[in-house]
């Protein structure tokens, strides 16, 4: 399928479930869409959307934001300088408690592990998110946090973006489960589309981990199973 555009998309949703702009009003429509989008943000880690941010570590300081806007963290990266991005690590994802028992003692050095504490950012500019690390750095060292942002979501005024045009099928199919939903509409439409969305999602995932190499530290596997045919 040829990529949407946000009018063709609002259209095709009327066409799919039959229904008229005065119940799928512009306000509804656009919230499938936001949601739709948010959802495949969540499920394939899409290359187009990965941001880099760089900083320094504050010394004895046990945790670093998350740069605003970020909807998820894919891995940190710390050097083993204070000026200089010299020798990088990737540091490995751990849960709070591993970190815990790990440095209960709260020793200080260069970290090693992180732990995501309070979520990502969303689309808001803040710094609710953040990075817990362990060991504690004892220096301003410099690292790089490897996130995905939402972009600019589709609109009126925004009429294609990166989903629309590379990933349509996967876009209309989670918008339609928003509106059957929406609709209170048919179980059999609503696990349709849920499954043909989960289809695609498999094929652009796949596209997505194709794309480049992948290592153990990055976050960055499709977040819905992935079925494999039988050898």
């Amino acid at each position: 399928m040829a990529g949407f555009t946000y009018a063709t998309l609002t259209t095709a949703i009327q066409s799919y479930t039959e229904v008229g702009t005065t119940v799928l009003t512009s306000t509804i429509t656009d919230q499938f869409i936001d949601n739709s989008e948010f959802r495949i943000m969540r499920d394939v880690p899409i290359d187009a959307y990965r941001s880099v941010a760089q900083d320094n570590m504050i010394a004895n300081q046990e945790s670093v934001n998350v740069p605003a806007g970020a909807l998820y963290v894919r891995g940190i990266q710390v050097a083993d300088s204070t000026s200089a991005f010299n020798n990088p690590i990737w540091l490995e994802k751990k849960d709070e408690t591993f970190l815990d028992e790990f440095n209960g003692a709260r020793a200080t050095g260069r970290p090693k592990y992180y732990s995501m504490k309070g979520g990502a950012t969303g689309t808001t500019n803040t710094t609710s998110g953040g990075a817990l690390l362990s060991p504690i750095p004892n220096a301003t060292y410099v690292y790089k946090i490897h996130y995905n942002s939402k972009p600019t979501g589709l609109s009126a005024s925004n009429t294609t973006n990166f989903i629309s045009l590379n990933f349509p099928n996967g876009l209309l199919y989670a918008c339609l489960v928003e509106a059957y939903g929406y609709l209170k509409g048919p179980a059999d439409m609503l696990q349709l589309y849920e499954q043909k969305y989960k289809q695609e999602v498999e094929r652009f995932g796949g596209e997505q981990l194709g794309s480049r190499k992948r290592d153990d530290y990055a976050d960055g596997t499709i977040r819905i199973p992935v079925n494999s045919p039988a050898p």
